[in-house]
């Protein structure tokens, strides 16, 4: 049993198992992958993530108008760490009887095209050969002229949410399961929510209903988490390491091409 159904009554610990022993039958390994957005400076909640993570891959979605040096440093030596380019500057600019968005159909192509660039720069310069060349939209929104501006500034792909499809660029790598409860309060979304999310892609990838190959994304904010974001992170982490039938993935490994 996973050491997270033994500390937790909570359900979905097990239903968690039960997938992890499907995959193991068919002989096939459920690969995740984790990223963690907005991501702008040091502090103590950075610190308890990285120490959390501790060896596994990591990516940062890091907002390239409010990174500082003091990141870049603290990140040096990290070789489980991957910087991706999250917006420009997580402003919303989308009319105010619209969903929240950076880059949405409302913008004009130029105004996003010098955004992209900026950034771009502005991470390359920052953090080197640690910045992968993919794009994290904010909220997850973008819009339908976003990925042809992306392949022509040879971005190498897109990380936004829900299972990935033929967006136009070369690469996508996608989240699927998000533990803040944005509606809320913006606290923990809970246990049975995420693991729901998480079992779900799950299945859907290992019955052909998702692409099979696209590793299960685990979404995190670390400046909102709060004691419960912590603790079921550490508990998921534990349970996923501790099954014969899981692998960690990284945009290094999915995306070779992606340091320019």
């Amino acid at each position: 049993m996973l050491a997270a159904a033994r500390e937790h009554t909570i359900p979905g610990w097990t239903e968690l198992e039960t997938e992890f022993d499907a995959w193991s039958a068919l002989g096939k390994r459920a690969t995740f992958w984790w990223r963690d957005d907005d991501a702008t400076r040091t502090g103590p909640r950075l610190d308890r993530l990285l120490a959390i993570a501790n060896e596994r891959p990591l990516s940062l979605a890091v907002i390239p108008a409010q990174a500082t040096p003091e990141l870049a440093q603290r990140l040096k030596g990290a070789a489980n760490i991957t910087v991706l380019q999250h917006g420009y500057a997580h402003t919303n600019h989308a009319p105010r009887d619209e969903k929240k968005s950076e880059f949405g159909n409302h913008r004009a192509v130029p105004a996003m095209r010098s955004d992209l660039t900026a950034g771009k720069s502005r991470l390359k310069a920052l953090f080197g050969e640690r910045f992968f060349h993919i794009f994290v939209p904010p909220w997850n929104r973008f819009a339908n002229t976003l990925p042809t501006e992306l392949a022509v500034l040879e971005f190498a792909g897109l990380s936004a949410f829900g299972p990935r499809a033929e967006y136009g660029v070369p690469g996508v790598m996608n989240c699927h399961a998000d533990i803040i409860n944005w509606r809320g309060g913006r606290g923990f979304l809970g246990t049975e929510a995420v693991l729901e999310q998480i079992i779900g892609h799950l299945a859907m990838r290992r019955s052909g209903k998702a692409d099979l190959l696209e590793p299960t994304g685990l979404l995190t904010h670390h400046r909102d988490h709060d004691p419960d974001c912590w603790r079921f992170i550490e508990c998921l982490l534990q349970a996923i390491d501790s099954h014969p039938a899981t692998a960690w993935r990284s945009p290094v490994m999915e995306f070779p091409g992606a340091r320019q």
